[in-house]
């Protein structure tokens, strides 16, 4: 049963492969043909050495070299035509293969890129990568070089075999006749390679992850000594991937050693019976001679395609993979055409009765149900693990509600276009993600038509005019991979930088000055005052600062709002959450 079925996946998953790829479908007629004629120079060189065995050495009247040289040149001809014809063949099946790879690849990382960030965490980056990259590359090199292979194959089996009937149907049943256990024999194997190499391409994707999880956290292994436990890890996560990728070239090697015992026997057969027929007269020394490099011509395909089996099945386990992404809805859609841009205007949120649960958790934010008026600027507070993060991120739509509504400007985040949302509504993650370029190159990634002197002008306004001109080569210094180059504190003042030339209507802030020092974080605050004024802007609150400055101050306790109000007035009461978390400040602030 387990067989049946995976032999449906493998034929399933090149049938839906190969309906995702036009690229690889259109022209395959003239592809083949060319294949065919790439084969033809082979088959001529038994042919010419029968006619010449026979009507040339064996000439009534003594050996003829004019039969010897036309039929020389005639295989000249035909050779050169399959020098060209193999040219053209190899061209062709190179150029369609990479673009419609190339297709494949930018699919699924655009797919990836659509699914929600809940679905991305749940899966290691690495092997999410993987897909994109490895398994991709797989499925390249397979259509580049196997899918050569088994298209000439392909053709010399059939030219090999009709010109084999035409000198003697007798021994073209003995050839097939030996080779007929070879073909349920490859089925059979076909079926284990298919779960061998699918174990294969996880573990290659495991062992992606652990190697990019190694080198991101080069750093935090150093800090805690953890060298040896993390090359365990890797270790582990190679020899698994090396157990998998042997158990699956043994299984190879062991249907290609099948084809070995066949082609023998084919041999042995031809010779035997053709001796038997060239003495009955029924078969001539050229024709035994030219019979006996078709069977080597019809052995030699068989035998590699034996062993391109396992390049295929690695590439079609490497598709299957990049077809379960492919697979997986988005459960945060972009509703496109039949979506609504935001009403133009500042923009006011509501929050209706939403609940949210991470799969099989509890539910960690629960009958929120809030007006927030536009233009109002907004701190969302609470202990670690309250839910004001994922209350940002619902209201980005980063994830959606598990039940109830979240509106901007009285239209449903599920009804909005990403085009419009993301131009209007624009968040700042605590970790101030950056590329690898220049500190202008990331701000521009808000805006790419803001000029240097904008920029400037931009870090000025933000009062941060003196920490770029204090960078060795000012907006043009190089940030490093994910910002490393630059202090914590410093890639947040650039993510800032880059929010600010958005000029969003709708601006929310995790806590994005929570890893500045006190006197940028004063300097920084004085110029968000007039970066917020005139905009809706809703920041998740870690510092004081950041509540006091606010028009208004919600509360979240264990997922639920439980006060709200200027920082004047809760304040006032002591025993009351946003109370204690005052007084915890305060303390912070004084030991500081």
């Amino acid at each position: 049963m387990t067989s049946a079925v995976t032999q449906a996946s493998t034929w399933t998953t090149l049938r839906r492969g190969l309906s995702m790829s036009p690229e690889l479908r259109s022209g395959l007629a003239g592809t083949l043909g060319l294949a065919l004629l790439a084969t033809a120079g082979r088959v001529a060189v038994p042919v010419a050495i029968q006619q010449g065995i026979d009507n040339g050495l064996r000439a009534p009247g003594g050996p003829d070299l004019g039969v010897i040289t036309g039929i020389v040149a005639v295989a000249a001809v035909v050779l050169l035509a399959t020098m060209i014809s193999a040219y053209l063949m190899n061209v062709r099946l190179y150029t369609v293969s990479e673009t419609a790879l190339a297709g494949i690849r930018t699919r699924t990382f655009r797919h990836i890129h659509d699914l929600s960030m809940l679905h991305q965490q749940s899966e290691r980056r690495g092997s999410l990568v993987s897909r994109v990259t490895g398994d991709v590359d797989q499925m390249s090199q397979f259509l580049q070089y196997g899918g050569v292979i088994l298209l000439v194959s392909f053709g010399q089996l059939t030219i090999t075999t009709l010109v084999m009937a035409a000198y003697s149907w007798p021994l073209t049943l003995v050839v097939y006749a030996a080779f007929a256990p070879v073909v349920f024999i490859i089925r059979h194997f076909q079926r284990r390679l298919n779960i061998a190499y699918g174990v294969v391409r996880t573990h290659v994707g495991t062992m992606l992850a652990a190697v990019s999880e190694s080198v991101v956290g080069a750093a935090v292994i150093r800090a805690y000594g953890v060298r040896r436990r993390t090359e365990s890890r890797l270790d582990a996560a190679i020899e698994d991937n090396r157990t998998a990728q042997f158990k699956a070239l043994r299984t190879s090697v062991t249907s290609f050693t099948a084809g070995e015992w066949a082609s023998g026997l084919a041999t042995a057969g031809v010779v035997v019976v053709g001796v038997l027929l060239g003495v009955g007269g029924h078969l001539s020394v050229g024709e035994l001679t030219a019979f006996l490099f078709l069977v080597t011509l019809f052995v030699q395909p068989v035998q590699i395609a034996t062993e391109v089996l396992n390049e295929a099945q690695n590439a079609i386990a490497g598709w299957h993979r990049v077809l379960d992404v492919l697979d997986q809805q988005p459960d945060v859609a972009d509703p496109g055409d039949d979506g609504r841009d935001l009403p133009a205007g500042p923009i006011d949120v509501r929050f209706s009765h939403v609940h949210f649960a991470y799969p099989n958790g509890p539910e960690v934010l629960s009958d929120v149900d809030l007006a927030i008026p536009a233009r109002t600027r907004v701190a969302v507070v609470g202990e670690t693990g309250s839910g004001k993060t994922t209350f940002a991120k619902l209201l980005t739509r980063l994830m959606d509600p598990s039940s109830g509504q979240v509106l901007l400007s009285g239209v449903a985040l599920t009804d909005l276009r990403f085009a419009s949302l993301r131009r209007r509504v624009v968040m700042v993650p605590q970790d101030g993600f950056l590329f690898d370029a220049s500190v202008a190159d990331n701000v521009r990634f808000a805006r790419p038509d803001v000029s240097d002197e904008d920029l400037y002008l931009t870090f000025a306004e933000l009062g941060l005019g003196d920490w770029v001109d204090g960078l060795a080569e000012g907006v043009h210094t190089q940030v490093g991979e994910r910002g490393e180059a630059l202090s914590v504190g410093e890639r947040q003042l650039v993510a800032l930088a880059r929010a600010y030339v958005a000029d969003p209507d709708l601006l929310v802030l995790d806590e994005a000055t929570s890893a500045v020092d006190p006197a940028t974080e004063v300097r920084l605050q004085r110029t968000l005052d007039a970066v917020t004024r005139g905009r809706t802007t809703i920041a998740i609150a870690h510092r004081l600062s950041t509540a006091q400055a606010a028009d208004e101050v919600i509360v979240v306790d264990r997922g639920r709002v439980v006060q709200r109000g200027p920082h004047g007035e809760l304040v006032r009461d002591p025993e009351s959450v946003y109370g204690r978390l005052y007084a915890s400040w305060l303390e912070q602030t004084r030991a500081a």
